[in-house]
């Protein structure tokens, strides 16, 4: 068997009801490489005019890297740093949290024009010697995103590296994260270059072996061997995988390889002492009662 686990995506609301699909972590797998979340966002149509409680208000990060990734529709992100940019289709945010940022995701766009809001967000942790690195904000238009096209497969390399392609994201660990689109019975192999990887069908469905793999599911895959991916139909696939970087413990927003780094974490955004993003520091997210209370080592 090719497979280790399957995941089905939970559906989890963000607040003010926007849903997403949240695949990882998951009760029996926690992490694949260090890709340590993974949020499937829409497809949700949203007309003009939306109501601003849709948008994701400012909140922190530490020790992680988030990418942000869309098939549709846009988002507009500002951090504490001072980025301000609206991603689009084919493009990635990816903000290095390190020893602390914050930002904000909001649906401009959508509320003067009206979109069809598809895409995944997925946070990365960092390995033990980048958990406390400067924050930093990078957004990559998709010039130094490699792309190909070979019988059906069209494909971009969002971030690392695999097949002897290298996206110029830059990471802080052995890694890959692939978007395919995939026409009926196309094929795609999964090389064996780590030990750990996992396929997501964001829409359609696939063929590994001789199973089959609905949209909103993840496989994870068994290590050490080629894996062949065919498309039952018209298919939307998401590859990501790596080495392992060690336990991580999560605490809301917070990704840590120790728990009373989370406990400082959560008392810094208690106490308001993390800076809000430049020009949307009006309102936030505060800390939810579920994390309040300090964590013991």
């Amino acid at each position: 068997m090719a497979i280790d686990l399957i995941i089905d995506k939970r559906i989890h609301d963000l607040g003010g009801g926007f849903k997403v699909g949240r695949v990882l972590p998951f009760r029996a797998r926690r992490m694949v490489g260090p890709y340590v979340f993974f949020d499937h966002m829409g497809p949700m149509m949203l007309a003009p005019g939306i109501p601003r409680n849709l948008d994701v208000r400012p909140h922190p990060h530490i020790g992680l890297s988030t990418v942000t990734y869309l098939y549709s529709g846009a988002m507009t992100h500002r951090d504490s740093l001072g980025s301000n940019i609206e991603i689009r289709p084919g493009e990635v945010n990816w903000m290095t949290a390190g020893k602390g940022i914050t930002h904000s995701e909001r649906f401009e766009r959508a509320r003067l024009e009206g979109a069809n809001m598809h895409g995944i967000q997925a946070w990365v942790a960092l390995p033990n010697e980048a958990e406390e690195v400067d924050p930093s904000f990078a957004h990559h238009a998709g010039d130094d995103l490699p792309t190909w096209s070979d019988a059906g497969v069209q494909g971009r390399l969002i971030a690392g590296e695999i097949d002897g392609l290298r996206a110029g994201v830059q990471v802080h660990s052995p890694q890959f994260y692939q978007h395919l689109e995939m026409v009926s019975n196309a094929r795609h192999t999964v090389s064996a270059q780590y030990s750990e990887r996992a396929v997501y069908v964001a829409s359609g469905s696939i063929q590994i072996a001789d199973q089959s793999l609905a949209a909103g599911r993840m496989a994870v895959l068994k290590p050490g061997q080629a894996v062949d991916l065919r498309a039952r139909e018209n298919a939307t696939v998401m590859v990501l995988g790596g080495e392992p970087v060690g336990e991580r413990f999560l605490l809301w927003n917070f990704v840590s390889s120790s728990k009373a780094r989370l406990a400082e974490a959560a008392e810094d955004w208690r106490q308001q002492r993390m800076k809000l993003p430049v020009g949307d520091d009006m309102e936030f997210i505060p800390l939810p009662d579920s994390a309040a209370p300090p964590l013991k080592t």
